[in-house]
């Protein structure tokens, strides 16, 4: 036996003394042709169907007669003359509630609408920090009144990923600053034979702003983002609703232990960071003809206690900011990959964005205060 060949599908409207007709016939099924729509689309969904000339049909059928149920005739339907199958299918359908924000919704470009979505996006966001900063105040205190519970074991962990791990790649590019800050200023200090200077020029940018804010933007791209991705994983996995399911609280457990890591050891790196820069311009200094004794003898003088403590100073606020932006992104990830990704996107480019706005403060209130 051969199988019948399809019949092209079609729906043809009509009126038949002020009643909506839609006779159905061909085969309605996925991947075949384009139903052909004949006749004029009244402004309401028929009142009966005429079927004898359906064929065969799966979903596509349904989904076109639901699509024009609800958008012509607002909830209300008929379904006379519909065969047993397809009239069980539709009434099942159309028993569950329509989701308004499955439609698709027509895009509106007018400029108070666009102020007006950037205004409430920004409120939010707004209220996102303060709430998670709020929260990350309040696990800090139950820290120091010994009423927070995290693995201890967990936080050397962490201090180790943010200490001994990050020496490397903050070793290399402390070095690589050093060595760009003597090469640029001994091309303009030789000119009026002053290359001794490029010890105060290396000296004081490490210590002020290039040593901890490099740390800090290495920091956020490889630790920061560890911390946003590893929670958001833990969100989509929901193993953050299980902490809370056997009593744990989310910040005290993951944020608490990742903040004082980093508070701890992004000092300790800012300063490695700013000797190995120095080095890197004594190394400089020494092929253009500065000895490193006389080298270092002038980095004594020029860099003070004052001076070298900035840097640390600020490298605690940064560590702060890198540790808030990776967990908070985590924690409000969606629960899939994607939005795993887009959060740790997001926590980088937030902290870097924080830790060169920040700089700039401390570098007018320095300024001002004459530092």
């Amino acid at each position: 036996m051969f199988a019948s060949p399809e019949v092209n599908p079609r729906a043809q409207w009509s009126l038949d003394g002020g009643r909506v007709l839609l006779e159905l016939s061909g085969d309605w099924l996925r991947g075949g042709p384009e139903p052909e729509v004949i006749g004029e689309v009244p402004g309401r969904a028929p009142d009966a169907y005429l079927t004898t000339g359906l064929g065969d049909f799966d979903s596509t059928l349904p989904a076109f007669l639901l699509a024009r149920i609800r958008n012509e005739n607002g909830g209300e339907y008929l379904l006379q003359g519909l065969p047993p199958n397809l009239h069980g299918l539709m009434e099942l359908a159309l028993a569950v509630p329509e989701e308004i924000e499955a439609r698709g919704k027509p895009a509106d470009t007018s400029d108070i609408s666009k102020l007006g979505a950037l205004a409430i996006n920004t409120w939010a966001s707004a209220l996102s920090v303060a709430e998670f900063t709020g929260q990350s105040i309040l696990s800090l205190g139950r820290f120091f009144t010994g009423r927070a519970h995290f693995r201890r074991s967990e936080f050397w962990l962490i201090v180790q990923q943010c200490g001994a791990e990050a020496l490397p790649i903050v070793t290399l590019i402390s070095f690589l600053i050093g060595l760009i800050l003597a090469f640029v200023g001994n091309e303009q200090l030789a000119n009026f034979g002053a290359s001794l200077y490029v010890a105060d020029l290396v000296g004081i940018a490490m210590v002020r702003e290039m040593g901890v804010v490099m740390t800090a933007i290495i920091m956020s791209g490889r630790t920061g983002a560890a911390f946003a991705a590893h929670i958001g994983s833990m969100k989509a996995n929901q193993e953050i609703d299980a902490l809370r399911t056997f009593g744990f609280d989310p910040f005290d457990f993951l944020v608490l232990p990742r903040m004082l890591a980093l508070v701890l050891m992004l000092p300790l790196l800012t300063m490695y960071a700013n000797i190995i820069g120095i080095l890197g311009g004594m190394l400089v200094g020494s092929s253009v003809g500065i000895p490193p004794v006389l080298y270092w003898n002038e980095i004594l003088t020029v860099v003070s206690l004052d001076n070298a403590f900035l840097g640390v100073f600020k490298s605690v606020f940064f560590g702060i900011i890198i540790a808030m932006s990776g967990c908070m992104y985590g924690m409000n990830a969606g629960n899939s990959s994607a939005a795993v990704g887009n959060a740790t996107t997001r926590a980088v480019v937030a902290s870097i964005t924080a830790i060169i706005i920040l700089d700039s403060a401390f570098a007018a209130i320095f300024t001002i205060l004459d530092i």
